[in-house]
This record gives C-alpha cells, sequence and structure tokens, in this order.
C-alpha cells in the first residue's frame, strides 16, 4: 500500500494531477447522464398527461373492466329464461291392427287410429318467478363486480402513476444534489492541493458521485417497470410512447374517517356485492321450501279412427309430479340454502371489517404522512439544506472535517427524496380511499 503524505514530492505531484483529472472525467460521466435523464424531463413538461384522461382512457379501454362487462350482459340474459315455462311437446301417435307399417291398418280395423297432441309441465306457482328473482340477484352480484373490477385498474392506475411521478422528482433531486456534491468534491480537492485536507477524501466524494449515477440508473430502471404496467393497464402497445406524469400535489381529505366509514358501507361494490348475495340465498331458501309441492303437467291429445264411421276423439290428461322422496332431496336441499344463507351473512361480516380495517388503516397513513409532508417543508428540509451549506463553508476554511459535510450532503439527499416518497404514499393511499369509497377526492 501506498501511502501519500502532503509533502511536495514527486509522487504527490503526480496524485495531486491525477486526482483532478479522474474528478473531471466522473462529472463529465454523472452530468452527461444527468443530461440524457433532463431531456426527458423538458419533455414532459410538454407532453405530461394528466391523471384523469389516463383514468378515462383505462375505464374504456382495460380489458379486465370489459370482460367483467361482459359476464355482467351475459347474465342479464337468465332471468327471463329460468322464469319461462318450459317448452310444450308436441306429439303425433299412429297405431295400426295386424302389421308394423306406419297408416297400414287405418282402414282395416276399428282400433287403427291417429292422434295429435301437446303436453305442458307447470311448476308450482311461484317457483318461476323466484327462479328469475334468484337469477336477477346474480346478476346484480355480477354487476358490482363489475365496479369492484373498475375501481381495482383505477387504483392500480393512480398508484403507478404516483410513482412514477415520485421517480421523476427524485431524478431531478439527485440532478440537482449533484451539483451541491461537485461543491463537496471541489473543497475537498482544494485543501487537498493546499496539504489541509487527505486523498481519502477527494476519492470519498468521487465514490459518492459514482453512487448517484447508479442511483438515476435505478431510477430509470424502475421508470420503464412503471411504464409497462401502465400501458398494459390502460390496454397499449408496450412500443407505444412512454407516459410522462405532471408534478405531484398534496390532494386535501377534509373528511373524518367515520364519514368516510358511512360512504363505503353505501358505496362500496364489495360489500354491496355480499348484500345481493345474502337476497339471493334467501330466495333460495324460499325456492326449497316450493320444491315440497308437487309440479303438474297438462295433457290435450286428438285422435281419429275411420271418419266414416267413427267421431273422433279428445281426451284432456292432468298430471301431478309428487315429491314423495323428500328427506332424500328436498329437505337436504333447504338445509343446504339455509346454511348458505348463514355462510353469505357470515363473508358480508367478514368484508364489512376488511372494509372498516383497510379504511382506517389509509385514514391512519394519510394523516401521518400529511404531518410528516409538513414537518418536511417546514423543518427538516431547510435546515438540512442551511447545515449543510454551513457544513461546506466550515469546512473550506478547515473548521469542519470532511465526514462531517458529507453527513450533511446525505441528510439533504435522504430527506429530499423521502419528502417526495411520502407524498407519493400519501396520494397513493388517497385512491385507495377513493377505490374503498367511492368519493372523488382530488
Amino acid at each position: 500500500m501506498l501511502l501519500l503524505t502532503n509533502e511536495k514530492t514527486p509522487l504527490h505531484s503526480f496524485w495531486g494531477a491525477l486526482v483532478p483529472t479522474l474528478g473531471a472525467l466522473l462529472l463529465f460521466s454523472l452530468f452527461g447522464m444527468q443530461a440524457l435523464a433532463q431531456e426527458p424531463l423538458t419533455q414532459s413538461a410538454q407532453s405530461a398527461i394528466p391523471l384523469a384522461d389516463l383514468l378515462q382512457e383505462a375505464e374504456k379501454n382495460n380489458p379486465q373492466i370489459e370482460a367483467a362487462r361482459q359476464g355482467w350482459q351475459a347474465a342479464k340474459q337468465v332471468p327471463t329464461q329460468v322464469s319461462t315455462l318450459p317448452d310444450p311437446e308436441f306429439q303425433i301417435q299412429q297405431v295400426n291392427v295386424g302389421s308394423p307399417r306406419p297408416f297400414a291398418g287405418y282402414s282395416n280395423s276399428d282400433f287403427a287410429y291417429i292422434g295429435l297432441g301437446v303436453s305442458q309441465d307447470i311448476p308450482y306457482p311461484g317457483k318461476l318467478k323466484l327462479r328469475g328473482e334468484i337469477a336477477k340477484r346474480e346478476a346484480d352480484v355480477l354487476q358490482q363486480q363489475v365496479e369492484s373490477v373498475r375501481r381495482a385498474v383505477l387504483a392500480e392506475v393512480k398508484a403507478a402513476y404516483f410513482q412514477l411521478a415520485y421517480l421523476s422528482q427524485t431524478l431531478g433531486i439527485l440532478e440537482s444534489d449533484g451539483e451541491l456534491l461537485k461543491q463537496v468534491e471541489q473543497a475537498a480537492q482544494a485543501r487537498y492541493r493546499s496539504g489541509m485536507g487527505t486523498q481519502q477524501d477527494v476519492l470519498q466524494a468521487q465514490l459518492q458521485k459514482t453512487k448517484l449515477v447508479r442511483e438515476i440508473a435505478m431510477h430509470h430502471l424502475e421508470v420503464g417497470k412503471l411504464e409497462a404496467r401502465l400501458k398494459q393497464l390502460l390496454n397499449r402497445p408496450q412500443e407505444s410512447p412512454d407516459i410522462e406524469s405532471t408534478d405531484l400535489t398534496e390532494t386535501p381529505l377534509p373528511q373524518s374517517y367515520d364519514e368516510l366509514l358511512i360512504a363505503a358501507k353505501a358505496q362500496n361494490p364489495e360489500l354491496a356485492g355480499a348484500q345481493k348475495m345474502i337476497e339471493k340465498q334467501s330466495l333460495q331458501i324460499d325456492l326449497a321450501r316450493k320444491d315440497f309441492n308437487p309440479d303438474f303437467n297438462v295433457q290435450y291429445m286428438w285422435q281419429r279412427t275411420d271418419p266414416s264411421q267413427y267421431r273422433a276423439y279428445y281426451m284432456l290428461t292432468f298430471g301431478v309430479r309428487v315429491p314423495i322422496y323428500r328427506s332424500r332431496k328436498q329437505k337436504p336441499e333447504l338445509a343446504e340454502a339455509q346454511t348458505e344463507e348463514l355462510r353469505a351473512r357470515s363473508e358480508f361480516e367478514a368484508q364489512s371489517q376488511q372494509v372498516a380495517s383497510q379504511l382506517r388503516t389509509l385514514y391512519v397513513i394519510t394523516q401521518q404522512t400529511s404531518e410528516m409532508l409538513r414537518i418536511h417543508r417546514g423543518g427538516l428540509s431547510p435546515q438540512a439544506h442551511s447545515e449543510f451549506q454551513a457544513g461546506l463553508a466550515s469546512y473550506q476554511s478547515n473548521k469542519q472535517d470532511f465526514q462531517a459535510i458529507l453527513a450533511a450532503f446525505l441528510d439533504v439527499l435522504r430527506l429530499d427524496e423521502e419528502y417526495w416518497q411520502n407524498l407519493a404514499e400519501y396520494e397513493t393511499a388517497i385512491g385507495r380511499i377513493e377505490q374503498i369509497t367511492g368519493l372523488t377526492l382530488r
């Protein structure tokens, strides 16, 4: 290992010339990448797409929403099918005496005849109506699922959009903090050339610049992932132009938790769907009870023998289908329907508790994150920048060591990034609250 001193030796002169050169190369690498990162940011100011436009596009084009909507449209066609009488059955009869060939003995025997008839099954009164109501409730459940899928997709669009906006903001922060780090490096180089600093200070500053370059590259990687996810949600081709977000702003939340919970109970599609399922199972119990009653069949037949000798025969038949296996069919059916209703009620209660829990968690996140944002704006960020500037001045005048000024710089970088991350988390929580309550908060 070579130990460098502050004496004006040839080796010292070599490092004194090499370090600024390496610093210049690293600066060129860093700010060259920053210039590349800054170009799309400049374009974003011109081509940024508002969130509302993307939400409308997702609602119109997302295949998940469309599939759920088509499933609901299909279910709406079922009630009329199951509430309509069974199709009638038409019959033709021909009886011969003495010959297997059709119509061979019609004029040779008094017992030969032809007949035409129709029969109709008639369920016990009220069964068809109940089946139609049950199918209608099933369609209502699917309708609520459409709304649930729609809100979930829109919430995903919001979350990806806010994360994209956060990354765009932090890319700008990395660029501006790179300028601060440049000041630190210049101060370290100046002290090193004057003999008051060490080579380690310069190398640490350059290492931190390289870390900034790496972080910028990682941000671009995350941006690429979010772009792919947004295009999928919007049903856009992956090779389509990238989406630029607008700046993040804090959305106020004037409602209390109790007000949000009331809105959720009234407008949450999962709760509404669970309630429709309870209604469906209650109707299923009524239908199971009606299955203890018989169904009917009516048949009407016209028969004709030799028209020159006999009149036509007219026959009306009334049949009854009696449920004699009640202990093996109807009673288990009723028990199943009653159990399913209890299960539906339990699921509704579980869903209600889940909605209340999720809403409470999101409400706490918004309240605490809003407070952290206020603290950042009012104290942490300005204090960190002031501390850094004061520390830099002290370091330049040889009143503070390098580790203190580097720690102050890292505080500035961390706090700036935390602010925008907290704001993205806050807006994402607002989006989830909108998903649960059905309210439009922004």
